[in-house]
């Protein structure tokens, strides 16, 4: 009985000791085959894209409206009474086709009075140069005073200056007998005519009788804030930008289609408005079809300039940190994810413009970003736009749609029944 008692607890220490030794075998025996299965791995696939330099144009979308590229308020130059009107309401109209017919009797009157008055005047001189012509003769034999040779010629240049005033007189008279006919100073688009045949006018009249409207080529006045004028500015001073060429401009119209036609930037103004803080820029458009109207709203996407050696990186491979640093994930020679700071510079598509962090050749990580981290190694494969997505979407809603029709007919049929 003694002996046993002694025993018991050396029997439960070597219990509890192997008890310990064996579940730190089982930890160590664990850790090894996690060590083990970790190294088995295959490194993390992802899909990279390689820089390549280019030059890339810089753009900036800003709101306009269109604006006629001439405008023309026809009044009337002389007075009377409208007798017809000659074009179609509406009607495109050529530079100096007759518009309307003012009633030119009495503007013919007076040019037929100043005719006559012109002709008297060169009776006039010509009865003075007859008898100038024998005083002269006369004065020689002292037949004729010389007070009343001179008295003579003195006449003679009253009569020839009283004949240029004739001749101004008869031209006035012709000119307003011309202003009979309203012509269009301009070719363009005609609007509604604010008269009709009856109707009396006055020379300078405040209502316009017709406005026209040159719509080809035509403008498109749009705001950019002068923030963004300054830095577009000091890019151009300090040459990371080149803008040799004419400023581009495309336009994307109020239903969302894009115009067919590129303008260019035609004027700046030299001012910004302090109640806007804006600038305003004129581009021109041709418009040979008539489709962009003045008053219509429309989106310019102007070409600012062109950066030299920029590299254009899908917005999925840029993240930025807390602090609004952009980063670029790469592969570098190891086979390892290395983060890059970035400086970008706008938009194209769905692209950052990259200008600083990246050289060319550098593989950027484009597909799997979010299953990497830095140092960790990874296999780099070219990056392959996912295209198919909408297909399978548009074959997943053909899918849907019969068995939507086929849905609503078992209804109809039950409610039928």
């Amino acid at each position: 009985m003694m002996s046993a008692k002694l025993w018991a607890p050396a029997l439960t220490a070597c219990a509890l000791a192997t008890s310990i030794a064996l579940v730190g075998c089982s930890k160590d025996t664990k850790q090894a085959e996690q060590g083990a299965a970790a190294q088995k791995m295959p490194p993390t696939e992802v899909g990279v894209i390689v820089a390549q330099p280019q030059s890339v144009e810089q753009t900036v979308e800003l709101s306009g409206r269109t604006s006629a590229y001439q405008i023309s308020e026809v009044r009337p130059q002389t007075n009377g009474v409208i007798l017809k009107r000659l074009f179609t309401e509406g009607s495109f109209v050529r530079e100096g086709q007759p518009l309307y017919e003012i009633d030119s009797s009495i503007n013919r009157a007076n040019l037929d009075s100043a005719k006559a008055a012109l002709v008297r005047q060169q009776a006039n001189l010509n009865a003075y140069q007859v008898k100038a012509n024998r005083y002269r003769q006369l004065v020689g034999i002292n037949a004729v005073s010389k007070q009343e040779y001179d008295d003579l010629v003195a006449q003679i240049k009253l009569a020839e200056a009283d004949i240029a005033a004739s001749n101004a007189a008869v031209k006035n008279a012709q000119i307003d007998l011309g202003y009979s006919t309203v012509r269009s100073p301009i070719s363009g688009q005609s609007g509604r005519s604010s008269v009709t045949a009856g109707a009396l006018v006055t020379a300078g009249q405040a209502t316009a009788l017709v406005t026209i409207q040159q719509l080809d080529p035509i403008y498109v006045d749009i705001n950019q804030s002068s923030a963004e004028l300054l830095r577009l500015r000091q890019q151009l001073s300090q040459g990371s930008i080149d803008r040799s060429n004419n400023t581009k401009v495309r336009l994307k119209l109020e239903d969302g289609s894009n115009y067919p036609i590129e303008g260019n930037l035609a004027f700046s103004d030299a001012s910004v408005n302090p109640d806007t803080g804006t600038v305003t820029l004129r581009a021109v458009f041709s418009n040979p079809n008539h489709l962009l109207l003045p008053g219509m709203f429309a989106n310019a996407q102007i070409v600012q300039g062109v950066i030299p050696n920029a590299y254009l990186i899908p917005q999925a491979a840029i993240t930025r940190t807390p602090t609004g640093q952009a980063m670029a994930m790469l592969v570098n020679a190891k086979g390892q994810v290395e983060p890059r700071p970035i400086t970008t510079s706008g938009v194209q598509g769905t692209d950052w413009i990259v200008t600083q962090g990246l050289q060319t050749g550098d593989k950027v990580i484009v597909d799997g970003i979010a299953k990497v981290k830095p140092e960790q190694a990874v296999v780099a494969k070219p990056y392959q736009p996912q295209a198919a997505a909408p297909q399978a979407g548009a074959a997943k809603q053909g899918a849907t749609q019969p068995a939507q029709q086929n849905k609503s007919s078992e209804q109809k049929a039950t409610s039928n029944t």
